[in-house]
């Protein structure tokens, strides 16, 4: 049986693989332009422009977050017991206590944001706080708690950063290209190498994509596998998650922008099990989550 260290370390490991493909992908397309347009300033504009937008995204997710989700602060009175089972975890976890803010949906969710701990945010829906028991609560918690101490968030901005320029930089290729651009189209009669790079710079967006997706999908086996560590009970997460599952509706105010960051896909779970959806959807199977926890030995 897979115990939960095992698991973790897994994942771990699995992440940074992907991470260095999508680094890969990144000094291919980076070669492909170069090499097709003979014009390596065009690169050094959009790498520019992607990590000003994106760096500024990290910086700002929190605020970015809470806003597009519409979540209030939680009222230390009105809430205290969810103040209580946050504050200690955190003490568990070695972290400091995140602030907690409220999202009046039904819809059962939860998300961590913030750029490292110290401005780290924590915000539960009111469905979830109506349709989980204490342990199951408690196994979310410890979830998005997880997302901050493995820095999640910073990881999360690496992988968007490089979809973004990857994006950045072909678009600019394609609008030279189409208004008569290209730099000098006689390389010796390779028609090879002008094919493939061609063709790496127009499905490299779509590669972009997957990697990205792929990362956050093991970032949240990463928590559920850490999560499960602060609390010695990964049932409780695992019975949180097959609820969170069966309730099929979309959030209110679902945004693909910040849908990664929540516990399950915020705009409902109807497309889980299909394969082309699994690809591109920022969390795995819910099924899979829970055999993985059921699996687990503490």
């Amino acid at each position: 049986m897979t115990s939960l260290y095992t698991q973790q370390s897994r994942n771990v490991f699995r992440t940074w693989m992907l991470m260095s493909a999508f680094f890969l992908l990144v000094m291919l397309v980076g070669w492909a332009i170069s090499w097709y347009m003979q014009s390596p300033g065009i690169l050094w504009v959009a790498v520019i422009f992607a990590l000003v937008m994106n760096i500024s995204a990290y910086w700002f997710s929190d605020k970015v977050a809470l806003a597009s989700s519409g979540a209030k602060e939680a009222d230390s009175v009105q809430y205290l017991e969810l103040h209580r089972i946050l504050e200690n975890l955190a003490i568990t976890a070695g972290l400091p206590k995140p602030r907690l803010y409220i999202i009046e949906d039904s819809a059962p969710n939860a998300f961590a944001a913030g750029r490292d701990p110290k401005h780290a945010v924590v915000a539960v829906t009111t469905g979830l706080l109506a349709q989980l028991d204490r342990s199951e609560l408690e196994g979310v918690i410890a979830h998005e708690l997880s997302h901050v101490g493995n820095r999640d968030i910073l990881v999360m901005t690496v992988a968007v950063v490089l979809a973004g320029l990857i994006t950045v930089v072909v678009d600019m290729f394609l609008r030279v290209s189409l208004f008569g651009g290209g730099g000098n189209r006689d390389r010796g009669g390779n028609a090879v190498l002008a094919i493939v790079a061609i063709l790496a710079i127009i499905l490299a967006p779509i590669a972009a994509q997957l990697i990205q997706m792929a990362i956050s999908r093991k970032r949240e086996f990463l928590a559920d596998a850490s999560g499960a560590l602060l609390t010695r009970y990964p049932d409780g997460l695992a019975s949180a998650l097959q609820k969170i599952s069966s309730y099929q509706s979309p959030m209110r105010k679902a945004s693909h922008a910040t849908a990664h960051l929540f516990i399950s896909n915020p705009f409902g779970a109807h497309e889980a099990g299909k394969f082309i959806a699994k690809l591109f959807s920022t969390h795995p199977p819910v099924g899979e989550r829970v055999a993985a926890l059921q699996g687990m030995k503490v």
